[in-house]
């Protein structure tokens, strides 16, 4: 793919302008599901998409590789998602640095899920470190030396990295805390929130990355994390069983009603309840990263 797309998708979302990011994830196999990208490349609106590492620990094919093959089949720019979870640095480095010749340039970097929460449960992981320390490498690559400290022999296309921050804690102030910490790290393009679900969560990350933001002097920029929710048991998924996403007890409630009622029922409160917020967070931002398990469509439901 033509460098200068990720170079434009950068030069948006430091603008003024609208950013709308989609969320993908590889199925399990060894090829992409052309049906589901003939129906990606429809949601022209869409201008960037971010490949999920094996979410929750439970097992995908690669998603360097599968950023890759979506880069090359959408020719659209891919943020790949890795994290600290299953490679240690030398993997990770090395991983980043031979890419960077085929143009994948963007990376959303974590410290990942726990093995414990996954379905390969016989595996160990491996966390030498947090999402900081993968921050700090591209940095370094960013430079021109590599993990171990050796200039490289021929320099990087710059790249872009992307961080994630909760979207509620009993405690605000680790949030901002948090924020401030990723923000003075390293370089970062943006911070990707966890699905939010209330227009006060919203102002909250945003005044926090606004301060972080004149406080080291940078320029990072937030996309609220939109999850829409259809189904009683989905929500209580998110309550539950999500560390950092805080779900409202109305929504549960509602939810509940609508699926004693039938599932018809319960997906129109869902989506009735979902479009209300969205409007409300179009309201205060316009940057965003949409997330549909892997249902595209839905895209156009809100767009």
């Amino acid at each position: 793919m033509n460098g200068d797309k990720i170079e434009a998708l950068i030069e948006k979302l430091h603008s003024n302008e609208s950013f709308l990011s989609l969320e993908i994830s590889p199925n399990l196999s060894s090829m992409l599901d052309y049906d589901m990208l003939d129906k990606i490349k429809d949601i022209n609106e869409v201008d960037c998409f971010v490949c999920t590492d094996s979410p929750l620990a439970r097992f995908k094919p690669s998603s360097i590789l599968s950023s890759l093959k979506f880069q090359n089949a959408l020719n659209k720019p891919v943020i790949c998602t890795i994290s600290m979870r299953d490679r240690n640095s030398i993997a990770l480095c090395g991983d980043i640095l031979a890419i960077n010749e085929f143009g994948l340039r963007a990376f959303l970097t974590l410290t990942g899920d726990s093995i414990k929460n996954g379905d390969c449960i016989k595996s160990k992981g491996v966390f030498e470190n947090n999402s900081l320390k993968l921050g700090y490498i591209i940095d370094e690559l960013n430079y021109g030396k590599a993990i171990n400290g050796k200039l490289l022999k021929n320099g990087v296309k710059e790249i872009y990295n992307f961080q994630v921050i909760n979207s509620y804690s009993n405690n605000l102030d680790s949030i901002k805390s948090r924020i401030c910490k990723k923000l003075s790290n390293s370089k970062v393009e943006a911070l990707f929130t966890q699905p939010v679900y209330s227009l006060q969560a919203a102002e909250f990350l945003l005044s926090s990355i606004n301060y972080a933001n004149r406080e080291y002097n940078t320029k990072s920029k937030l996309i609220l994390g939109f999850f829409p929710v259809f189904s009683y048991k989905t929500a209580l998924f998110l309550r539950d069983k999500l560390p950092g996403v805080y779900i409202p007890n109305e929504w549960i409630e509602k939810l509940e009603k609508a699926h004693n009622k039938g599932k018809d029922e319960e997906q129109k409160i869902g989506l009735d309840i979902s479009h209300t917020l969205f409007n409300e967070l179009k309201s205060l931002h316009n940057k965003f990263h949409f997330m549909s398990a892997n249902k595209p469509f839905l895209v156009k439901e809100f767009i």
